[in-house]
């Protein structure tokens, strides 16, 4: 895998703000995507992560602040073409065939894939001669992928790309988006499968009521919440293990416990003076889930308005 050039800004938002009436949507945001990475912006429904992607988009016009993509404005035909985008709110309808959908599309870019490069990169060569209102809903989001990439874009905006498709699929997504990345292309990914940004993404950025709360890699995401997972299987009940000091949260998953502390260790230690056939004994950190609800105060990741 080549090396990654993360040095130089390909798109920026500058003191960004949007209001609605009464409400602000954006607040004051300050970001730089670099060249080169997978950017996840995750934050609970309504935090404000999908309203600065359609700011940066050029899709709905700030209140106050600016932003920039390839140091112009997102309204320039030039940095349209050089980006391709796949918005959950999109639609598509009709008797056209997929392969002349793909063909359409691709005929907006000035240098675009093949049709077949297209089909074969979304994995929908074997639908490529179906009639879009006969596909099926994850058929259909894959058509939104193969249509947002058969520009041959450099920068990829990823609304949501993996919604209603099953596993298989999804794990399939994910791997193309690796292979385009590496390619060099920078992508900005949506998403409210926590696995899936932790998965993908070389930096997280963590928005919630209109404001970056963190930004990070996915590790430093983890490492900046204090919490530490211990897990063991163990006699002492749940009840009890619930009384230890320092035990903020206490789980039974199969024959296993799962307890949750900011200072595992004198937990472990009265663990083992409790109960001497305790085995299976794992101290791990904080998982992007647990991450995320210490930064948000919110339990779920929606999708954002």
């Amino acid at each position: 895998m080549p090396a990654q050039d993360f040095s130089h800004s390909i798109a920026r938002l500058s003191n960004l703000t949007k209001r609605y009436g009464g409400v602000t949507a954006v607040d004051d945001i300050n970001l730089d995507i670099r060249r080169g990475e997978i950017l996840a912006l995750l934050g609970p429904n309504g935090a404000g992560k999908t309203t600065s992607v359609n700011l940066l988009l050029g899709l709905a016009q700030p209140s106050a602040g600016k932003t920039e993509l390839f140091g112009q404005s997102p309204h320039s035909v030039e940095v349209r073409r050089r980006i391709g985008v796949m918005l959950q709110d999109a639609r598509l309808a009709g008797q056209a065939r997929v392969r002349e959908v793909i063909a359409l599309y691709a005929g907006y870019y000035p240098e675009p894939m093949s049709v077949r490069e297209t089909l074969e990169l979304a994995g929908i060569e074997d639908i490529a001669e179906r009639p879009v209102n006969k596909l099926s809903g994850g058929q259909k989001q894959r058509l939104m992928f193969a249509l947002a990439v058969c520009g041959n874009p450099e920068l990829l905006f990823l609304d949501e790309p993996t919604a209603g498709l099953d596993v298989e699929a999804r794990r399939a997504l994910w791997e193309t988006v690796r292979t385009l990345a590496e390619d060099g292309r920078t992508i900005v990914l949506t998403t409210h499968y926590l696995e899936e940004a932790d998965a993908l993404a070389d930096r997280i950025v963590v928005i919630t009521r209109g404001r970056i709360a963190a930004t990070g890699s996915p590790a430093e995401i983890k490492r900046s919440v204090a919490q530490r997972r211990i897990r063991c299987v163990t006699r002492i009940p749940v009840p009890q293990l619930e009384t230890l000091p320092g035990v903020s949260a206490v789980a039974r998953i199969g024959e296993q416990v799962e307890i949750v502390s900011a200072r595992p260790e004198p937990v472990v230690y009265k663990l083992l003076q409790m109960d001497s056939t305790l085995h299976d004994l794992e101290v791990g950190g904080a998982r992007l889930e647990e991450a995320f609800i210490a930064l948000t105060g919110n339990h779920t990741t929606e999708k954002a308005a």
